[in-house]
């Protein structure tokens, strides 16, 4: 079965950073482009970040600006999503997703779960003193 793992969440105080991962299984990122999305209790799933195939085009969520860097490793095939300064409304569960036409659709805000051709289980990020 095709899917991704995400992993590298947990608790974390205000200001700090961690660092999520997203792995593939049963295939290559290659020719996927890479997108982060998280969702809080209550709340509707946003767009937080996402990277083209290439590497070459990444876009971030206003909030997030500044602070969460995304990259990936084509040699270890794999995506991350470097998260600093963070802040209580960080707190989410992140999901990694994998789409061959993100771009277009990210542009458009569409975020939901049929969206996207693969997305993981989540890691939950949790920002508090």
């Amino acid at each position: 079965q095709l899917q991704l793992v995400e992993s590298g969440g947990g608790l974390v105080q205000p200001g700090g950073s961690l660092r999520l991962s997203c792995a593939p299984s049963g295939f290559t990122l290659d020719d996927y482009s890479i997108g982060w999305f998280r969702q809080a209790p209550g709340k509707e799933r946003e767009g937080v970040s996402c990277i083209s195939s290439s590497g070459g085009s990444t876009n971030y969520a206003d909030s997030v600006k500044g602070r969460f860097t995304i990259s990936r490793d084509p040699a270890k095939n794999m995506v991350y999503l470097q998260m600093n300064s963070l802040k209580p409304e960080d707190t989410a569960v992140y999901y990694c997703a994998a789409d061959t036409h993100m771009g277009r659709k990210w542009a458009l805000g569409r975020f939901g779960l049929n969206d996207y051709a693969y997305w993981g289980q989540g890691t939950q990020v949790t920002v508090s003193s």
